[in-house]
């Protein structure tokens, strides 16, 4: 009895050891080897996030020249005046623009270059001066008997960061200074649209964040043709050729895809504006692809047609010749037709030389540039002169322009990007979040709250950069390939799996303990009795 008694408690005891080290060691470290690693993320910033309340601040210098002040008047101009404006675009998006002004005479180097004959030259003469900082504007107040302006423009815009307005009829001498300022002040904001930010350009930045109104088709006309933010662009130039007897460096045997129809009135093949859309495709099939690049790519050709089908036209609904005779595609590029029939006669024998004037082909090409990248011509209240484009095809204050809009929608971008993640992450607990999600993130949200910050202070191009940081690593992070790797793997699969291999092992050491339970209990039954 006794050596049976002594099995017995001997079998328990194993019994509880193994059982101990399964709960103790063998549960907890299966628990840590197949659980789903979920680096940290700064989740309380990120639904921060989801509310998204910019604010954009423009610096904008009123310097007074000779003639439009009093020495009395010039003894109370403010040194600065702030002023603010708030726009509720939906719930979760707000915006304000906050105009901070100052106030100041000009100095002599100013007045002389005021003086220049033409107000080309004096808005050349101001920017040799002192170069404004981006996003900022100088506004230099003329006398009305000014000979820089016309008699009927009230307002110059160059090609830097400066502005000429001419002081009305209504402000002469004998008026307050109050008077002066509450008369500049609504030109003030009329230039500030033109060359800065306007409400409708930010609210079309937010287009991929918020729906724009119906009744704002312009905005959403331009917004579905211009490019989307990009750290960089490809640019392609090809010269299509369907007659190979040209020498040149062409696409040979390139056709358009679609069959001109001769004009007989106009002794010329013509292109309906409705038949357009259907040359892209065939094109883009012999121009191939930059597959070493992941940048969007602008495409522009420049197309010569046949001896057959020359001269050939493009024509408009309403079937009148479009004046540079070219088109283009929204979020593609631009063609060119480029008629070469006047080059040779009928008696030229082939191949001939060919010149093209490439100053009228890349002024085409630039123009369809500066829509495809939303450089957008504003219209100009009554009064305003702007000046024409000048080669660099962009004015400084164009560039502020675009700048602003593209910060805008960097911010907003990165923000949906960032909170859409978090919020798949939230759900399906099976995704696998590494470090270097965790860190694309990280980096994200604070580049994030620096682009925010540059706009608020109005250092647009600190702004735009940390922006541009912010959408690299929010897509970065929301595109990366190791989130899809548990994406499909349930728990009730996890379940189908581990069962099959845990229950063998676990029934014996179950009815073992149960058998323990059940003699220990036994045991305390008879004492019990004992004691009675």
């Amino acid at each position: 009895m006794a050596t049976t008694e002594v099995e017995h408690r001997r079998g328990q005891l194993a019994s509880l050891s193994i059982a101990a080290v399964v709960i103790i060691v063998g549960v907890p470290l299966w628990w840590r080897t197949t659980e789903t690693y979920r680096a940290w993320l700064p989740v309380s910033q990120i639904n921060e996030l989801a509310n998204l309340q910019l604010q954009l601040s423009a610096d904008v210098e009123v310097v007074f020249a000779r003639g439009t002040v009093t020495p009395e008047q010039q003894k109370k101009v403010p040194l600065t005046k702030t002023q603010d404006e708030e726009h509720t675009v939906d719930e979760d998006t707000a915006l304000r623009y906050r105009y901070e002004t100052k106030y100041r005479t000009a100095n002599i180097m100013e007045e002389d270059a005021l003086n220049q004959p033409s107000a080309a030259d004096a808005d050349l003469s101001l920017h040799t001066l002192s170069e404004s900082l981006c996003g900022s504007l100088v506004v230099y107040v003329i006398p009305e008997s000014s000979s820089l302006l016309p008699e009927d423009v009230d307002v110059y815009i160059g090609q830097r960061r400066t502005a000429l307005l001419r002081n009305g009829a209504q402000m002469r001498v004998g008026r307050t200074m109050e008077q002066l300022l509450a008369h500049l002040e609504p030109r003030i904001r009329q230039v500030l649209k033109v060359m800065s930010f306007s409400h409708t350009d930010i609210t079309a930045a937010l287009s991929g964040r918020v729906r724009l109104s119906p009744g704002n088709k312009e905005s959403i006309a331009d917004s579905m043709r211009a490019f989307k933010s990009s750290p960089g662009y490809e640019i392609t130039f090809s010269l299509l050729n369907p007659d190979p007897n040209i020498d040149s460096q062409t696409l040979y045997y390139a056709m358009l895809g679609v069959n001109p129809r001769f004009d007989s009135s106009r002794n010329a093949y013509t292109l309906n504006s409705d038949s357009l859309a259907h040359v892209i495709n065939p094109v883009e099939a012999r121009l191939g692809s930059n597959a070493a690049s992941s940048n969007p790519v602008l495409n522009f050709l420049l197309y010569a047609p046949d001896a057959q089908h020359s001269p050939l036209y493009i024509q408009d609904r309403q079937k009148q010749k479009v004046p540079s005779n070219a088109f283009h595609s929204p979020r593609w590029g631009g063609i060119m037709v480029y008629n070469v029939n006047s080059f040779y006669g009928p008696e030229a024998v082939f191949p001939v030389d060919i010149n093209i004037d490439m100053a009228k082909v890349m002024g085409v090409f630039l123009a369809q540039l500066r829509l495809l990248l939303g450089v957008q011509s504003s219209t100009t209240p009554p009064g305003f002169l702007v000046a024409p484009c000048s080669s660099t095809g962009l004015a400084d204050w164009e560039l502020d322009r675009l700048m602003w809009s593209r910060s805008v929608e960097n911010v907003a971008t990165a923000a949906t990007t960032i909170t859409s993640l978090a919020q798949l992450l939230d759900q399906i607990g099976n995704i696998v979040i590494n470090d270097n999600i965790a860190e694309q993130v990280s980096s994200a949200v604070t580049s994030l709250q620096l682009a925010v910050a540059e706009l608020e202070a109005g250092n647009l191009g600190f702004a735009l950069q940390y922006s541009k940081e912010a959408i690299l690593a929010s897509e970065r992070a929301f595109f990366d390939p190791s989130l899809l790797h548990l994406l499909y793997f349930p728990d009730d699969q996890k379940f189908a799996i581990y069962i099959p291999l845990f229950l063998p092992m676990c029934v014996p050491i179950l009815l073992s303990l149960l058998k323990i339970i059940s003699d220990a209990r036994q045991r305390r039954k008879e004492r019990q009795a004992k004691k009675d």
